[in-house]
């Protein structure tokens, strides 16, 4: 298992450049061509946290299992995006 650890908040910016889009692709990419099948992601749960998911569902992660060493709770949620090889 190959685990790649990005930090990253994606909050609502009034001026949107696409940046976290950016970005967002760019850590597809690298994960497809390193031949990872799927990528996972760990963040806050509830209402104030949608607007920061957006972005992520809009490009296909759906709600998943935990993962590594987190654990589940009622104040986190997972996604994971499976990535073809």
């Amino acid at each position: 298992m190959f685990a790649l650890s990005v930090f990253c908040e994606l909050r609502e910016i009034p001026a949107r450049r696409g940046v976290a889009a950016l970005l967002l692709n760019h850590i597809v990419r690298e994960a497809e061509t390193r031949g990872l099948s799927r990528l996972s992601l760990e963040t806050g749960s509830g209402p104030a946290f949608e607007p920061a998911l957006a972005p992520y569902r809009k490009d296909g992660f759906a709600s998943g299992e935990a993962f590594a060493n987190y654990r589940p709770s009622a104040f986190n949620q997972f996604c994971t995006l499976k990535i073809s090889a």
